[in-house]
């Protein structure tokens, strides 16, 4: 009696925690399609041809051609930025850290940078690298699309070190043991086994910074700045989706409001992509581990 009394009311439970678990899958689901539902039937009037091959400086009768260039060429640096430091810091906090203080320490620091506001990483990329060229060219360069990059990079950066850290520590120990005792050097271990071996789940996190950056906006204001024409000049003000959905969204014409939700469509769908790629290859990575 006891026996089944127990079995009872563990299978209540487990029901109580399904019946939950699908209810916010479900909500999840249903305001993303509400938020996909919203912007495209706001911007479908302006979802043409034109808007992905004319510029913002036409307003009503161009496109968001140059925004979508100039994020491309943003997240493209802040990427190619923030890879390989955040691969070799999180390649550090896991294989070479386990007898350092400092590894609790830099975890600890790299959560915070994690959850800090995009807009901190904003200002201080346009305090250490607009202000100084604006005094070193005499105002002759300020905003630039290489100073939204690395404001971009700060943002990606510690979500591809915790994954990096993260993804390593799956890795099998039995596989570091068995390599060390052939005789494998320590950085041959880490660079020919263990990346190798994690390479899907860090992939992952390339992918999910890639996503986190492609709609920022605050940190852009303070760099990149924004421009009206075709721009792929790196030390030039360089415009972005976010950005210029930003400033239409406030501008009175309806026109240039349905642009804004046209891009925010556009916006959403390759963050939506990235974040399917991300999970798609972190479901790899992890049936290899398994």
């Amino acid at each position: 009696m006891a026996s089944s009394h127990i079995y009872a009311k563990r299978r209540i439970k487990n029901i109580v925690a399904m019946v939950l678990s699908v209810a916010a899958t479900a909500i999840g689901l249903i305001f993303l399609a509400w938020i996909l539902w919203e912007t495209l039937s706001q911007g479908i009037a302006a979802i043409k041809p034109q808007l992905f091959t004319k510029i913002t400086a036409y307003r009503e009768e161009g496109g968001l051609a140059n925004a979508m260039v100039g994020s491309l060429i943003l997240n493209t640096l802040g990427i190619l930025i923030a890879t390989p430091i955040g691969v070799m810091a999180g390649t550090w906090l896991s294989e070479y850290s386990l007898r350092s203080r400092l590894g609790p320490i830099i975890r600890f620091l790299n959560d915070i940078l994690l959850s800090a506001p995009s807009i901190v990483l904003g200002l201080f990329a346009y305090t250490i690298i607009v202000l100084p060229m604006k005094w070193a060219t005499n105002g002759d360069i300020t905003f630039s699309g290489f100073a939204g990059g690395i404001a971009l990079a700060l943002i990606a950066l510690p979500v591809i070190v915790r994954t990096t850290d993260e993804m390593l520590r799956l890795v099998p120990s039995t596989l570091r043991e068995a390599a060390l005792s052939l005789g494998v050097p320590q950085w041959k271990l880490t660079v020919q086994i263990l990346i190798r071996s994690a390479r899907s789940g860090i992939v992952t996190g390339v992918l999910l910074a890639l996503a986190r950056i492609s709609g920022e906006t605050a940190p852009l204001l303070f760099t990149a700045f924004g421009n009206n024409f075709m721009t792929f000049n790196p030390l030039d003000k360089m415009p972005s989706l976010p950005q210029v959905i930003y400033e239409y969204t406030k501008d009175p014409s309806p026109d240039i409001n349905t642009l804004a939700w046209a891009g925010a469509f556009v916006l959403t769908m390759f963050v939506l992509l990235l974040s399917l790629t991300a999970r798609f290859a972190f479901s790899r990575s992890k049936v290899s581990h398994d």
